[in-house]
């Protein structure tokens, strides 16, 4: 694609634009924005991408895919502010997710050790993750308030603080899985997904581009699994006090 194409993506922007004023949804600034970040974003990846994998060294590689973590983390974790250490809840989940899927591949010679390959596969798993976790934060917060009587009652008759939130937490978990379910359920027929296309678009062999990105769904299907479970076995603990009341973070009517 020529510099000139890709300017000429902004008509699309432009398209939205107008449509948001026609419609005084006054999403034009949001539009500007989100524009001019993609932009400024990806050529700044696209740069610090570029000398990574000129230098080849793993240690340029560990630290970006600690970077994307991190940012993972923090963007999931702004969906539970009001729970106590959520940041390291998240960023244990997300990087258990990353590091077990990623090493199970570098492991069974799936994927190449090189940048070319982590980083990429990395960035995909780490993403989806995050998606996955910042489900599981707003189906857990949103079930636990409205079943507080319920797991309180449990309580009472002497179960344990898992066995009280057993249905939420499950309810949890299956919210930040079923996305990717549901991707794997309909891709091909439904939609083209990005790395597939974008494969293609660039000149790669169709049937090259497939096996890869059934490697790219198997592997995401992995990630948030554990991601979700995870994020859900260490989240619980923080909504019960060391006497095994149910406490809800940030509600001021506390036991």
């Amino acid at each position: 694609m020529t510099d000139a194409a890709l300017l000429s993506t902004l008509a699309l922007v432009l398209v939205a634009m107008l449509l948001s004023l026609w419609q005084q949804l006054r999403l034009e600034r949001d539009l500007l924005v989100g524009t001019v970040r993609t932009f400024l974003q990806l050529l700044a990846i696209g740069y610090v991408l570029t000398f990574v994998l000129r230098q080849d060294r793993w240690y340029f590689t560990a630290g970006v895919l600690l970077l994307m973590t991190l940012v993972a983390a923090h963007n999931a974790a702004g969906k539970g502010k009001k729970i106590p250490g959520i940041f390291w809840r998240v960023i244990l989940a997300i990087g258990l997710g990353e590091v077990v899927t990623l090493g199970l591949m570098l492991s069974l010679h799936i994927i190449d050790g090189s940048p070319r390959f982590v980083i990429p596969v990395a960035g995909m798993i780490v993403g989806n993750a995050m998606v996955a976790a910042g489900l599981v934060l707003n189906r857990f917060q949103a079930d636990i308030r409205r079943q507080r009587r319920e797991v309180e009652a449990a309580l009472a008759l002497g179960a344990s603080p898992r066995q009280a939130v057993e249905g939420v937490l499950q309810a949890a978990v299956k919210g930040g899985m079923l996305p990717t379910i549901d991707s794997m359920k309909t891709v091909g027929l439904v939609t083209l997904p990005g790395m597939m296309t974008g494969s293609i678009l660039a000149g790669a062999d169709p049937l090259l581009a497939v096996k890869y990105q059934i490697m790219v769904m198997l592997m995401l299907s992995s990630a948030t699994a554990i991601s979700s479970i995870a994020l859900g076995f260490t989240l619980y603990r923080a909504y019960f006090s060391k006497a095994e009341q149910l406490i809800i973070p940030g509600n001021s009517s506390r036991p």
